[in-house]
């Protein structure tokens, strides 16, 4: 797209820009909380493994089709993947849906929202790392090796360091170690959607994987012999609104990076732990541990470490 054409568009307005990105960063920071009210509304309990998978397949199948009727009415025509494109959307899924968030639920379902919402950010960093030596998208930078590295550091102090770490105490694989693994299957979906939106639009890539891959976690879940009952109306407002937090947050951060440089945009992503964090505070009663001085210190360094990251300067 042309400069011209970007010029004309209210997305490259700066504080439209800032807004709309910040938007974006609550919704997926609110990710986190909602969840575990929904545990509470659809009483689902910590064990009920088969329920959460149903609960996490009946959110993303409605992101799906929200994506996608989102995608559609910007773009002003229905987006309709080409044959081709299914590979994508099947590997897509798989590590964005399936495996990221079978991890992300089980995780939510044993820990805090605030220590979910800190784990959650390493995501930011295992991405650039394993583009830069697993996929070879980018090239070696000390940058952004530094970022990184305060990044983790700021996630290893709030568990209290190395020490306490290796003791194992503070850790349970179905808790923190269950998000770690979801930022690992995040930042191995980060890098194939920027590999295989050279092939496809991005958004059709992220509405169609959103959809089989929640039918896929759904259907697990309801062989397994899982239940989703809605005891109230608030089950279905929350089953709504999780499936906005993903339709809408990807949607408009997409438009944003169409219109904006990638680094203008996504250096605002420092935002997303902090909403997670206050959030988590705010309406799961998580205040103490959210505003402790190790957990702030922790919050400051992850959240410097995703703007080393992603800041760049820009071209004028």
């Amino acid at each position: 797209m042309t400069n011209t054409q970007n010029s004309k568009s209210i997305w490259t307005i700066t504080p439209i820009m800032v807004i709309t990105a910040i938007f974006c960063c609550v919704l997926w920071g609110s990710a986190s909380p909602a969840i575990k009210i929904a545990y509470e509304v659809f009483k689902i309990d910590a064990s009920d493994t088969a329920s959460r998978l149903m609960l996490a397949g009946a959110r993303f199948m409605l992101a799906g089709v929200m994506t996608v009727v989102f995608g559609s009415l910007i773009s002003k025509k229905a987006l309709i993947p080409q044959k081709s494109s299914w590979k994508y959307i099947a590997i897509l899924s798989l590590f964005q849906t399936i495996g990221q968030y079978y991890f992300f639920f089980m995780s939510l379902a044993n820990t805090s929202g605030v220590k979910g919402s800190i784990i959650n950010a390493s995501g930011n960093f295992f991405a650039p790392m394993f583009a830069l030596f697993l996929f070879r998208l980018e090239k070696p930078s000390v940058k952004k090796l530094i970022g990184c590295a305060l990044g983790f550091a700021g996630i290893i102090m709030f568990f209290g360091g190395m020490g306490a770490i290796t003791s194992g105490a503070p850790i349970t694989f179905k808790g923190e170690g269950a998000m770690l693994c979801a930022a690992f299957f995040y930042a191995v979906s980060g890098c194939c959607i920027k590999i295989f939106s050279k092939y496809e639009n991005p958004v059709i890539l992220s509405g169609y994987q959103f959809a089989l891959g929640g039918a896929v976690l759904f259907a697990i879940g309801l062989l397994s012999g899982g239940n989703l009952i809605f005891y109230s109306s608030g089950c279905y407002l929350n089953l709504i609104y999780m499936g906005f937090i993903s339709a809408g947050a990807y949607t408009l951060w997409g438009v944003l990076l169409k219109y904006n440089p990638v680094s203008k945009v996504s250096v605002l992503g420092f935002v997303n732990p902090i909403m997670g964090v206050v959030l988590s505070a705010l309406f799961l009663g998580e205040g103490q541990e959210a505003f402790s001085v190790l957990s702030l210190i922790s919050l400051l360094l992850v959240s410097l470490g995703i703007v080393i990251v992603n800041y760049r300067k820009l071209e004028k």
